[in-house]
Parts: structure tokens; sequence; C-alpha cells
């Protein structure tokens, strides 16, 4: 009992350092990407060589469209952040996926399992959970050592086994699947305010853009020209970066639901083949008068 406390002590340790480390991740790049765009924005795309007359109060030269993207003012740098954010996220979702996938085919993993198992190899499965290495090797291990533990209690019942065998799979699945899911939150959320944030930029393009036609005599066509180009590109990029939000958050939730089913399929073969194997009767107890 204390050797199990202590194991499950550990992995929850382990747990709460990879959440804290997920959580300082996303503090430190959220503000960096910000104002990473920030500078761009103004020392890039507003370098005065992007504009007739060398200043950025004029018009973007033809074809230029460093300047063309800096007329959609200050909200471009923000939309801007959303979508660098994005692209560090899923590469960062890329590397977790791929380190719990572990160093082949998780389809063939679960193959090998199954084939150790039919094999009454329980060492050897164990062995090739090592082997595997990742977040389902390590939920499966975990079932095997629990298998291994079991056929060596003669006072339970089978029925009593399989719980204990299940609840261990499934403890250890409860550990492994929050590492997945982190941060998906921030590229779900990108989904929903990338479109918002440009629409606020459109709105504010419009409204200059009106303002300039409401002059008396000539209309302004400057301030005309430019907030029609604020109100186009703020809408372009915001739509590109919920675009990408959505089809990354959409992409590792089905890798998530792979791991996951790989897990419950490796979970119900170790669950069966114990079923199958072991009868229900317990050892006769022994009784002292």
């Amino acid at each position: 009992m204390e050797k199990k406390t202590a194991v499950v002590s550990k992995d929850a340790n382990v747990e709460a350092k990879s959440g804290t480390t997920g959580s300082v991740f996303a503090t430190i790049v959220i503000p960096l990407a910000v104002i990473a765009c920030i500078l761009i924005y103004i020392f890039v795309l507003g370098n005065p060589a992007n504009f007739e007359g060398g200043s950025s109060e004029n018009h973007p030269l033809p074809g230029n469209y460093l300047g063309i993207v800096y007329k959609g003012g200050f909200v471009v740098p923000i939309l801007m952040a959303l979508v660098l954010m994005v692209f560090i996220f899923s590469i960062e979702r890329i590397l977790t996926i791929s380190r719990a996938t572990g160093t082949k085919s998780v389809t063939s993993f679960v193959r090998t399992i199954s084939a150790r198992l039919n094999q009454h190899d329980i060492n050897g499965a164990i062995a090739a959970c090592d082997a595997q290495k990742g977040s389902v090797a390590n939920v499966v291990k975990a079932g095997l050592l629990k298998y291994k533990e079991m056929q060596n209690e003669p006072e339970l019942l089978k029925a009593e086994k399989v719980a204990a065998i299940q609840k261990e799979i499934e403890e250890s699945t409860s550990l492994e699947l929050p590492m997945l899911e982190k941060n998906l939150v921030i590229i779900s959320t990108i989904a929903s305010i990338s479109t918002l944030t440009g629409l606020i930029g459109t709105v504010l393009g419009m409204i200059k853009a009106f303002a300039a036609l409401a002059t008396s005599g000539n209309p302004d066509a400057t301030a005309l020209s430019n907030g029609i180009s604020e109100a186009l590109i703020n809408t372009a990029i915001g739509i590109t970066g919920s675009a990408l939000a959505i089809i990354a958050y959409n992409y590792f939730t089905s890798k998530i639901d792979a791991l996951t089913y790989s897990i419950d399929e490796a979970g119900f073969s170790i669950i069966s083949t114990f079923a199958a194997q072991h009868d229900s009767a317990p050892a006769v107890r022994q009784h002292t008068v």
C-alpha cells in the first residue's frame, strides 16, 4: 500500500509540474508575441521606404504589401500576434503529442501488446511499453503491472481483480490526458476572438471612411482610401487567424481522440485477456478457530 501511494504521489507531482510548465510557457509566449508583432508593425511594416514620399502618412508604394498591411491601423499588430500564437502553440502541441505517441505507431504498439497478452507474455508486453515510451505506453504499462500483481493475489474474486485493473488504467489515463489537452483552450479562444478583433478593426476603418465622405466640399480621398484599407485588411487578417486556429484545434483534438481510443483498446485487451485466462474462484482461505 505504501509503495502504491508513493507511485501515485510521484505521478501527481509529475502532472502538477507539467501543468505548471504549460502555464509558464503560455504566460511567456503571449506577451512576447504581442511585443514582437508591435515591433514588426512599427519598424518593418511602417518603414518609410514602403510609402510614397518616404512617409507612412502617404499611400503605400504600388505593389508594396507591407505598407498596405500597415494601413490596417493599430488593430493589425494584435491580429498578427493572434496568428503568431496559433503557430507557436501548434508547434508546442505537435511536439507534446509526438512525445505522447511514443517511438513508433500507436496502432502497431497496441497490436504488439495484444499479441504478447495472447501468448501469456506479460513481461514481454511490459518490455514493449518500455521501448515505446509516451503517454499511451505509460497507461498500458500501469495496467500490465496491476495485471501482474492481480495474478499473485489469491484472496480476491476475478471480478474484483478485473475492477482493480480497470481502475488502475482509468487513474493512469486521468493523469496523462491533461498534458495532451493543455493549451488547446488558448487555440480555441483565438479561433473565437480573432474574427471579432478583425471586426473591430473593420468597424473603425469604416468609421474613418465615412468620416472622410462627410467632410464639406471634396471628400478627403486619402482618408477615404485609408479607412477602406483598414477595414478590409483587418477583416482579412482576422478571418485568416480564426481559420488557422479552427484547423489547428480540430486537428489536435482528432489526434488526442485517436490516442484515447488506442488507450481504451489496449485497456480492453488487458481486461478481457485477464478475464479469459483466470477463473472466478479464489483460493481456499485458511480460517483459524
